[in-house]
Formats: structure tokens, sequence, C-alpha cells
């Protein structure tokens, strides 16, 4: 059961470690950090599910699911709110305005994991077309979570488990610029002792195999000054 998640979550090493867990297990993912920014991206791109911090700037959580069950024109979304913040009452205002389930934080990515396999049962959102395929696709270039192996236009590449990590990050979000930072995020639980200037090599090394002229890209590309992204669109 594979689905496209939306994680709202202002705390970027917290949403970073939501989007990781979600494509281990096969899905795909948005990341935002604030509440109006979850809004725009429900109208967009309508997704299976919203994994919805309480405490986000601009629009709490609270007012993103207000929203959400009212405007949207899809009030079925389920939503699965996250928060620090434990009372008793914040929990029945959450499920009052419709969050489908509750976690509080701290929490494990295996239980959080868990909990949006159950959400997505009850609701029957996963898309059909994903549930039999969970490989990313983007630019030409195959990345299969599962699997743990990657082709570029049908042919086997040989990825470091630090490289395989960031072409996944990259390809299930073609076109978002990822900063060196971002990057090293996506290797930590492969190479922990690794530097942003790594993530230069990382990406050197990964030209050299997924590109016909290294020295000239045109599937990984840097962004001077910001870092880098995966061009070329999905498929």
């Amino acid at each position: 059961m594979c689905a496209h998640v939306l994680v709202a979550e202002d705390d970027e090493m917290q949403a970073e470690l939501i989007r990781r867990s979600l494509l281990s297990e096969g899905h795909t993912a948005t990341v935002v950090h604030d509440g109006s920014a979850a809004l725009d991206a429900v109208r967009r791109q309508r997704p299976d599910l919203v994994v919805l911090d309480l405490m986000l700037p601009v629009i709490d959580g609270f007012g993103v699911c207000r929203v959400l069950r009212r405007n949207t024109g899809d009030p079925d979304i389920p939503v699965l709110m996250l928060t620090a913040r434990s009372t008793e009452d914040d929990v029945l205002l959450g499920l009052e305005l419709g969050a489908d389930d509750y976690m509080t934080k701290p929490y494990s990515p295996r239980e959080l994991m868990a909990r949006i396999r159950t959400v997505l049962r009850r609701s029957g959102r996963a898309a059909a077309d994903r549930r039999e395929d969970p490989v990313v696709r983007a630019a030409g270039i195959a990345v299969d979570p599962v699997r743990h192996e990657v082709r570029c236009e049908g042919a086997p590449v040989e990825c470091t488990p630090a490289e395989f990590e960031i072409l996944l990050a990259m390809a299930a979000e073609p076109e978002r610029v990822f900063s060196r930072r971002q990057l090293l995020e996506c290797t930590r639980g492969t190479d922990r002792a690794s530097t942003e200037r790594a993530v230069d090599v990382h990406i050197m090394n990964l030209r050299k195999k997924i590109e016909a002229d290294p020295r000239r890209p045109v599937r990984l590309l840097t962004v001077f000054g910001v870092g880098y992204k995966l061009s070329g669109g999905r498929g």
C-alpha cells in the first residue's frame, strides 16, 4: 500500500527523518515547513495523507486542519497530527477538527510508519496504481527502495549506500533544489562520518554513473550558491 504523503513539519531534521522513512516504505513525499505552504500543497497535489505538525508557523496545525475539512474540495483527506503538546484538551480539539490520528513527540519512526499504514488502510486513499510499484522515477532514472536498485535508461547503476540515499531523495522530488546540508542528512544512516564537502564527492561520483558527459551534466545539476537538483521531470 503506497501513497503520496504531504509532511508539514517546521523542524527540518524531523521532516527529513519522516520523508526518508516514507521513501523506505515505498511512499512518495512532499515536505513543507509552514501551514500556508501545507494548504497550497494540498490544493495542488491532492495527497493521500497529510502528516501535520501542530506547532507550524504562519498557520498552526489546528488552523490547517480546520481549513482542510471545510475548504479544500476534498474534506476526506486523512490527517495524522504530530505534536509535543499532549494535554487532553489538545488531543480532543485535534480530533474534533477532523484529525484521523494523533501522535505525541517524541515518537519512533517505526511507530509513525505503522500509524500511517493504519490510517491509509482505513481510508482506502492509497493510489491503486502505486500499490504494486514502489519505484521512484525521474529524469530517466529509476530508484527502487525495496530492492535497493538503481537503473539509468534501463541499465543497472552500482551505487554506494550514501549515493543511493541521495539519489532516492532527489528522484522523489525532481527539480527541487537540495542544499548540501539536506543531502548530508540523507546519508546519516549510512555514513555518519560524512561532511558537507563529502556531498560534493558523492555528486561527482553519481555524475560519472548517470551522465553521458559528467563534465556537462544534464540530469544532476548544480544550483550555484544553493546546492543541487535532479532535472528532467518524472518518468
